[in-house]
C-alpha cells in the first residue's frame, strides 16, 4: 500500500497539526514524539515539559504562539510535524505551514461548540486542496456517542466525515477501539502499544453497522465498491484500504480517527493511516505546480534564535539542497550557511536536503517566509504564499529608553519576519508607530518577545484617530502682515473668501485679482500661507474640504516680500476660520463582519453600541451557517471591536474595515475628543 502511488521510493513527509484553540495539538506531538521513541517519556501541557510550546511566552500563556517543528522515524519511514497555534490571532503560522505540506492532522474536541472553529481550518484546508484527517481527541472525556458526534461536527466539513473507528466503552471508560477498516478490536494499554483482542459480542453488530457506513461513503466514489455492497458481496481488505487512500488523497472525503493524546491512546493508528494513505512530497509538488527536473524548496517560517542567527524553515518538493548551495528566490542571491533540523525549536545540524525533507537553513538573510527558492534562477514559477488576514486590532508603540528608539523597528521587523501578520504604520500625522496584529495577545506576545529576545521594553497606548475638521458657513476676511524694524519691513496685505467644499472635494484655492493689487509672483506665497494654517484649524486638526479664494489685497514696492504674503494669507485664515461655525470630523470605516449565522443578533447589537449603523447582511458565499453583516461604524470606536466580536463568537468572528467618508461629529462625543486635544495642547 505504501508504493501505491507511484512513488519509487518512500520519502519523508511532511505532516501539519492543526485544530481549534485547546483541542489538544501540542499534546499529540508529545504522544506522537514518545509513541515514536523520539523522547523517553511524554510531558505535558501542565508540567511545562513538552517538546512543543517551549518558548517562555507560550509557558507563559498555556498555548501555543508560534509554530513547532518535530521529525520522527516511524516503522522506517521519516515524518516532520508541523504544531499550528490553533487561536485565531496566531493562524498566519499555519496558514503558510500548510502550503506545502502533503496532508494535515485536524485535532479536535467532541463538543458540539467547537464547531464553527473546526469550519474555519476545515474550509481552508478544503479552498487549498490538502488532504486531511480529522482526529477527535478526548474520546474518553465525551459526553456524546460518536455516532452522534460525527453528525454534530458534520456541518464543519464540506467533505463526507468517514467514520474509520468506534471505541469501546466498560464501566463509562474507554478502554480500546474497533478498526472498521481492519475489521478487528484493540485494547489500550498504558504506556504500550494497544493489542489485539476479539470483537465484543455486545459490539457486533455496532461494528458491522459503522463498517458498512464507511463502506457506503466509500461507495459514493468508487461504482465496484456499490456494486458490491449491492450484491451483498463483502469487498477485499486491500481494495477497502485503496480506496481509503485514493479518496484522501483527491479530496473528496476525511476520514475520521479517534483518541485520547493525552493519555497516548489512539496513537500508533493514526501514524500508520498516515504512513500508509498521506501522499508523498511528488503529490504536493504537483498540488502546488513545480517542476519535477527542477529544484525547488518553500519557505514556511522564518525563525530568529539566539545562537544560531536567522533560519529559514523549508519544505524541500524537489532537487537537492546542500549546505553551501546557491539560492534565489528571496531579494538577493544567497548562499546556505547550515542545514538543520528542528526538535521544537532547537537546531540540530544535519546533511544535505532531499526530496520530501523539512529542514532549517541558515542565515538567508534575504529570505522571507513565502519565498521559493531554487538553484535554477529564472526557471521555478514561484509557489503562490498562503493570504495573511487583514490586522484589526493596533496599539501606538514607543520605546521606553531612549537609547531604545533606533533598535525597536529593527527588533520589530525581525518579530515581521517571524509572523508576517503583524506590521507596522509610521502615521506622520499624528506622529506615532502603529503596531498591527490579530487580537490583543497576538500584540502582547509580540511585545513579550521583545523584551525577552531583543531587550526592549516598548510602551503603548490606544493608537490616535485621525480627526479633521471643516466648516459650515463662507466669510469674507482680511489679513494684513506690517512690520518695521530699520531697513527694509515686511508688508503683505490680503482680502481673502473662505467657504465651504462638499464633503470629500478637498482644499482648492483660486484667485481674482485685477488692476495686480497683488502682484502675481506673490499669489502662491498668499496660497501657502493658507496651507500652513490648515494644517490645524480653529479645534486644533487638519482642515479638510474648504475653498479659498483670493480677491483683494495691497502691496508694497519695497516692504513686500513672499514672506510677507505667506504670512497675511495665515493671518486672514487665523481671524475667518473662527467665524466659518467649524464643526469636527471623525472617520467612518465600512466594515464587513462575518460570523455564524447564531451570532448574527448579538453582531446587530454590538454595531449599535459602538455607534455604528447596519447597512444589512447576508449569506456568507461558499460559508455554509455563516453570515456576513456590513456596517458603517466610526474608527474611533472599532479598537475593541475585535474582542467583543470574538467574545460573542466562541473566537472566530473577524471583521474588514477601510476608510469610507467623514462625518460631522456632535455632542459629547465632540466635547470628548476637543477636551483631549487641548489637555494635549496644554
Amino acid at each position: 500500500m505504501g508504493q501505491a502511488q507511484g512513488q519509487p521510493a518512500r520519502s519523508a513527509r511532511c505532516i501539519a497539526l492543526v485544530g481549534p484553540y485547546l483541542s489538544g495539538k501540542t499534546t499529540l506531538l508529545e504522544a506522537i514524539l514518545a509513541r515514536t521513541g523520539a523522547i523517553p517519556r511524554q510531558g505535558s501541557m501542565a508540567a511545562g515539559n513538552t517538546v512543543g510550546d517551549a518558548s517562555e511566552e507560550a509557558r507563559h500563556h498555556g498555548m501555543s504562539v508560534e509554530l513547532n517543528v518535530a521529525t520522527v522515524d516511524f516503522l522506517g519511514d521519516s515524518f516532520t510535524f508541523l504544531d499550528c497555534p490553533g487561536s485565531i490571532e496566531f493562524q498566519a503560522d499555519a496558514a503558510s505551514a500548510l502550503t506545502a505540506c502533503d496532508a494535515a492532522v485536524v485535532v479536535c474536541e467532541p463538543d458540539e461548540k467547537r464547531v464553527p472553529a473546526l469550519q474555519l481550518i476545515l474550509k481552508q484546508l478544503e479552498d487549498r486542496g490538502i488532504p486531511h484527517f480529522l482526529f477527535i481527541n478526548k474520546i474518553d472525556k465525551a459526553e456524546a456517542r460518536v455516532r452522534d458526534i460525527v453528525p454534530m461536527l458534520q456541518p464543519a466539513s464540506g467533505k463526507p466525515l468517514v467514520l474509520r473507528q468506534i471505541p469501546i466503552w466498560e464501566s463509562d471508560i474507554v478502554t480500546g477501539f474497533i478498526d472498521l477498516a481492519l475489521e478487528r478490536a484493540y485494547v489500550y494499554r498504558e504506556h504500550a502499544p494497544s493489542e489485539v483482542m476479539a470483537i465484543p459480542d455486545t459490539l457486533a453488530d455496532r461494528e458491522k453497522e459503522a463498517r458498512f457506513s464507511m463502506l457506503e461513503k466509500l461507495a459514493d466514489y468508487d461504482d465496484a465498491l456499490m456494486e458490491q455492497l449491492l450484491e451483498d458481496v463483502p469487498p477485499p481488505r486491500d481494495k477497502v484500504f485503496d480506496d481509503l487512500s485514493k479518496e484522501l488523497r483527491e479530496g473528496q472525503i476525511c476520514p475520521v480517527l479517534i483518541g485520547s493524546a493525552e493519555n497516548g491512546h489512539g496513537i500508533f493508528r493514526l501514524l500508520k493511516a498516515l504512513r500508509h494513505e498521506a501522499p508523498f512530497v511528488s503529490t504536493t509538488a504537483k498540488r502546488l505546480g513545480v517542476d519535477k527536473t527542477l529544484s525547488c524548496a518553500y519557505v514556511l517560517k522564518t525563525f530568529h534564535t539566539a545562537h544560531g542567527g536567522k533560519l529559514s524553515l523549508a519544505r524541500v518538493l524537489t532537487g537537492t539542497f546542500a549546505d553551501g548551495t546557491t539560492v534565489h528566490g528571496g531579494a538577493d542571491e544567497e548562499r546556505i550557511s547550515g542545514i538543520f533540523s528542528l526538535m521544537g525549536q532547537e537546531p540540530v545540524k544535519r546533511g544535505e536536503a532531499k526530496p520530501g525533507d523539512t529542514v532549517a537553513f541558515g542565515r538567508l538573510d534575504s529570505v522571507k517566509t513565502g519565498d521559493t527558492l531554487t538553484e535554477d534562477k529564472g526557471k521555478v514559477k514561484k509557489i503562490e504564499p498562503a493570504s495573511i488576514s487583514l490586522p484589526v486590532y493596533g496599539l501606538a508603540v514607543a520605546a521606553k529608553e531612549k537609547k531604545d528608539e533606533v533598535k525597536l523597528t529593527a527588533a520589530i521587523a525581525k518579530i515581521i519576519e517571524e509572523d508576517p501578520s503583524i506590521s507596522l504604520s509610521h502615521s506622520q500625522d499624528m506622529g506615532e508607530m502603529v503596531l498591527w496584529g490579530q487580537g490583543e495577545m497576538h500584540l502582547r506576545v509580540a511585545l513579550e518577545k521583545l523584551i525577552r529576545k531583543y531587550g526592549i521594553d516598548a510602551s503603548t497606548r490606544p493608537r490616535q484617530i485621525p480627526y479633521k475638521e471643516t466648516i459650515r458657513k463662507s466669510v469674507e476676511v482680511r489679513g494684513r502682515h506690517k512690520k518695521q524694524s530699520g531697513g527694509h519691513g515686511q508688508f503683505g496685505d490680503v482680502v481673502v473668501t473662505i467657504r465651504p467644499q462638499p464633503r470629500g472635494a478637498g482644499f482648492e484655492f483660486s484667485d481674482e485679482i485685477t488692476g495686480g493689487v497683488v502682484p502675481k509672483n506673490y499669489i502662491p506665497s498668499v496660497e501657502i500661507g493658507v496651507r500652513d494654517y490648515l494644517a490645524h484649524g480653529p479645534l486644533g486638526f487638519p482642515v479638510v474640504d474648504v475653498a479659498v479664494c483670493l480677491i483683494d489685497g495691497s502691496y508694497h514696492s519695497v516692504d513686500s516680500s513672499d514672506m510677507a504674503f505667506r504670512q497675511a494669507g495665515r493671518i486672514a485664515m487665523s481671524e475667518g476660520m473662527p467665524q466659518c461655525s467649524p464643526v469636527l470630523l471623525e472617520p467612518i470605516m465600512a466594515v464587513e463582519i462575518a460570523v455564524p449565522s447564531e451570532a448574527t443578533a448579538k453582531i446587530n447589537s454590538i454595531v449599535s453600541s459602538h455607534r455604528g449603523q447596519i447597512l444589512g447582511f447576508d449569506a456568507r458565499p461558499g460559508w455554509p451557517g455563516w453570515d456576513v453583516v456590513q456596517a458603517h461604524i466610526p474608527e474611533a470606536e472599532i479598537q475593541m471591536l475585535i474582542v467583543e466580536l470574538r467574545s460573542a463568537t466562541s473566537g472566530v468572528g473577524t471583521f474588514n474595515a477601510k476608510f469610507d467618508h467623514l462625518a460631522e461629529l456632535t455632542g459629547k462625543e465632540a466635547d470628548r475628543v476637543l477636551q483631549a486635544r487641548g489637555a494635549k495642547a496644554a
